[in-house]
């Protein structure tokens, strides 16, 4: 499993750092900020070898030019994907080697219609996201389909329980609070609001989480919960057929919530 370190930028973007014991070589997940990347680097005497990218927003992709400018870098990403900045194009099933570690690829469209995730299989699995699983959340979707992200989110809800989960934006409490308007009785999401307010107020991240507690509060992996799909149809105003006319639903309330 690669030591893995968050480097903020922008408001509540986190570009993570991936790093290996006894090598000083450090790979980068969606730098959109090259600039506190750079900083991170020469701060604790690093040297960038590889660019991990999800998808093209600016946000993440923002940083790329600059710093395969200033190091000899590597860029994965998906291979349909309008960032032109991208040295490896990925797609879905492919696998990648990085500092002796092999990550999966798997598409992920709904968030944008390029987004990829990585996975990282072991004893302590680590899954690199992007902006379609969160804490407590999901991603918007701009260009996808509500069908597409629930696919996305039924590959997520199978990997082992004790996937680490390391998305890119520091929406916890945020998200936390609309499952709360989902869910007002599920006392996992009340101890989660408790657990997470508590790290913010000391400064900390909220991540990464884990597969096992997604499953008990985020309601865009618990779309075939009864209580999730019975506030869905309250917010619909009539019954919901489907996993995918409740994912969808839901994706629309938390659109307006």
């Amino acid at each position: 499993m690669f030591n893995v370190m968050p480097i903020p930028a922008f408001n509540d973007n986190y570009i993570w750092a991936l790093t290996v014991p006894g090598s000083n070589e450090v790979a980068v997940v969606d730098p959109g900020d090259a600039d506190v990347v750079e900083h991170y680097l020469n701060e604790n005497n690093l040297r960038l070898t590889t660019i991990l990218i999800t998808h093209h927003h600016h946000d993440h992709t923002g940083g790329v030019t600059q710093l395969c400018h200033d190091n000899a870098v590597v860029v994965y990403g998906p291979a349909n994907s309008p960032f032109d900045g991208i040295t490896h194009k990925l797609s879905d099933g492919d696998q990648i080697s990085l500092m002796e570690q092999t990550l999966t690829i798997r598409e992920v469209p709904g968030h944008t219609l390029d987004h990829i995730s990585y996975y990282l299989p072991g004893s302590e699995p680590q899954l690199f996201c992007g902006d379609t699983l969160f804490l407590a959340g999901c991603g918007r979707l701009f260009e996808g389909s509500a069908e597409q992200m629930h696919r996305a989110m039924e590959y997520f809800r199978q990997l082992p329980d004790t996937t680490q989960i390391y998305c890119t934006h520091e929406y916890s409490l945020a998200n936390l609070a609309f499952a709360a308007a989902v869910e007002p009785t599920n006392n996992h999401i009340k101890e989660a609001i408790e657990h997470c307010t508590q790290l913010r107020e000391s400064g900390q991240p909220t991540l990464p989480t884990d597969i096992a507690t997604e499953k008990q509060i985020n309601p865009f992996l618990r779309y075939s919960e009864a209580p999730v799909r019975q506030s869905a149809e309250l917010f619909a105003g009539g019954p919901l057929t489907s996993e995918v006319a409740i994912f969808a639903m839901i994706r629309e309330w938390k659109n307006q919530f």
